[in-house]
């Protein structure tokens, strides 16, 4: 059995030599001829090409094919690629987009704070809102115009559209706004076109309520509330909304500033303007005032007659 395993190896041997060898002499036959420059062995070239090449077209179509197909998938991962590339840019231009937006709606409030309508006599500085404090117990902003612009306490802070609310506070460069929302704010007003006087009173929400009114039937929803100038504090005739009848019959109103954007503010100088420094002044007596002695409990003029 090892013999006849061993004979068959060595016949196998024999044969892929033999083999290799007559490749060999082909391939070495085939290159000459394709060498030989020679006008008959280039009419026998042409001849073997001519007889080879169109029985060979069904070993062409595979070729031909993967060909198509590697072409059609560089062209796929290009338009993949390209896609991918319009992906990207397009998420720049919706960046730019919302960027554009943004910047659309502060130009318009500018153009709100410029067209709004104020006292000639009053001139204001334009600050822009940098923090809102807003939460359920204290409504206020923080601007960026302080001392250093000229801002005073007390002074009136409006957007394009009506009141916001009152300067509470003045640093070097900023200045806390205390709004017409907040549960400390209390300011009067004038309801229009009855004359009503009365006190807006924050409440927390956007709906501050009218109190102290002296003739209720007077009052219809629907009339402007503005501002009347009364202590001297706030300037008169500056708009800050309209009346609405709330729950129970109270008169709330309804705010013509957009407290939910607020993202510059007017601060209107007032002058002259009432100094808010200590609160004898509110009242108009001097602590150094005191009532006059009169001659009868004068002590100089109690002396001895005698």
């Amino acid at each position: 059995m090892a013999r006849d395993r061993q004979a068959d190896q060595d016949y196998g041997r024999s044969i892929r030599r033999v083999l290799i060898g007559v490749l060999v002499f082909l391939l070495l036959g085939l290159f000459l001829l394709w060498r030989i420059d020679n006008p008959r062995v280039e009419q026998l070239r042409s001849s073997m090409i001519d007889r080879i090449i169109p029985s060979l077209d069904w070993a062409l179509v595979p070729a031909a094919k993967f060909s198509r197909m590697v072409g059609d998938f560089q062209s796929y991962a290009n338009i993949y690629e390209q896609n991918q590339e319009l992906r990207r840019e397009l998420q720049r231009l919706k960046g730019w987009r919302e960027a554009a937006l943004q910047l659309e709606q502060k130009n318009a409030k500018l153009l709100d704070l410029n067209n709004v309508r104020i006292s000639p006599k009053l001139s204001f500085i334009t600050g822009v809102v940098l923090t809102d404090s807003g939460s359920p117990f204290r409504q206020s902003a923080l601007i960026n115009v302080g001392r250093r612009d000229g801002v005073m306490d007390g002074w009136a802070t409006m957007d394009g559209l009506g009141l916001v609310g009152r300067i509470s506070g003045v640093g070097e460069t900023t200045s806390r706004v205390i709004l017409l929302t907040d549960s400390n704010s209390r300011i009067p007003v004038t309801i229009q076109p009855s004359g009503q006087k009365a006190i807006l009173s924050g409440t927390n929400t956007l709906f501050p309520v009218i109190e102290f009114l002296e003739t209720p039937e007077l009052v219809h929803p629907g009339d402007r509330v503005v501002s009347s100038g009364d202590g001297k504090v706030f300037p008169p005739g500056v708009l800050a909304g309209q009346v609405v009848l709330g729950r129970g019959g109270r008169y709330l109103v309804k705010l013509s500033a957009d407290y939910q954007r607020l993202e510059f503010l007017q601060v209107l100088r007032s002058t002259p303007a009432e100094v808010i420094d200590v609160p004898d002044n509110l009242v108009g007596v001097s602590p150094n005032d005191g009532p006059e002695q009169s001659p009868a409990t004068d002590p100089d003029n109690g002396a001895d007659d005698g």
